[in-house]
């Protein structure tokens, strides 16, 4: 018999009875995601309920799996109640996973397919806590993106600026773009703008305007050595995989092992300093 992960139907419960596993930092407080989230809940209210689980010894208390910001959030604004899923296993739910700020390829077909079931602009502005303005420019964001650019970084944190050096390449160099930008971890617009001025005429959508003082020999000599350096940095980058594998696999092992509410939950109570640790060391395998 298949036995589920959440109970049958979800609950309002207090907030004065759902207990954090953990406290959001001064950094998340001012966050763009603590403050994009707070907007949305102002606009339109909870749309994915926080997760929580029943405490053992006292079933009318529950441990807070996922939602510590919305949890927080409706605190602040002086609400006593919020509907809940109620997980029955702390092992099926990982509360400790990231819910990371909203890609930016994520968030524009987010957009689109809420303009297209009648969504008011303003109303996806004031939830997005953004000016309307940015939600028109987001509509057309991809334009001129070829779909295999689009798949590579569709989970990546890419500036829209960034983006809009992507769209002076011809697709074949948004491809190798996007490569290099995964490769490097590097998506900001002086690096895109680096591989712009690196890429020859003939695989831009315009030939670039000429750099004062240089001739086009000069300029061909950039662009080669910019080509060496990318392929120089792919060798280096298959070595230093291979000799930090120890450690991607200990920071691995330690990010499961958070993942585990039940030890999350000893550490808290008897180890707070050692707990507060291990997540930094999470956080930074995370963030690398």
């Amino acid at each position: 018999m298949v036995q589920f992960s959440f109970e049958s139907t979800s609950l309002r419960i207090p907030i004065a009875e759902i207990l954090p596993l953990k406290q959001l930092t001064a950094s998340v407080l001012k966050s763009v995601k603590y403050m994009q989230i707070a907007a949305s809940i102002a606009e339109v209210g909870i749309i994915e309920p926080p997760v929580v689980i029943r405490d053992r010894r006292q079933p009318d208390l529950f441990h807070l799996l996922d939602g510590h910001i919305r949890l927080d959030v409706l605190a602040k604004r002086n609400e006593t109640e919020v509907v809940c899923l109620v997980a029955t296993e702390d092992e099926a739910y990982t509360y400790n996973r990231r819910i990371s700020r909203l890609a930016t390829i994520q968030e524009h077909k987010m957009i689109l397919n809420a303009i297209e079931k009648g969504v008011p602009e303003e109303r996806l502005a004031r939830a997005l806590n953004v000016n309307i303005s940015s939600i028109r420019h987001k509509k057309s964001l991809l334009d001129g993106i070829c779909p295999e650019a689009i798949e590579m970084l569709k989970d990546k944190h890419v500036p829209i600026n960034t983006i809009g050096q992507l769209k002076k390449m011809k697709s074949m160099r948004q491809i190798e773009a996007a490569q290099l930008m995964i490769a490097m971890n590097k998506f900001t617009i002086t690096y895109a703008q680096s591989l712009v001025a690196a890429t020859p005429d003939v695989l831009l959508v315009r030939p670039k305007k000429k750099i004062g003082g240089l001739s086009e020999s000069q300029i061909a000599m950039m662009e080669h050595e910019a080509a060496t350096l990318d392929r120089e940095f792919k060798t280096i980058e298959q070595d230093y995989g291979a000799d930090h594998l120890d450690l991607v696999l200990v920071t691995g092992h330690l990010t499961r092992l958070l993942g585990n509410a039940r030890v999350v939950r000893y550490l808290a109570q008897f180890f707070p300093d050692i707990l507060s640790e291990f997540q930094k060391i999470a956080d930074l395998r995370k963030a690398a």
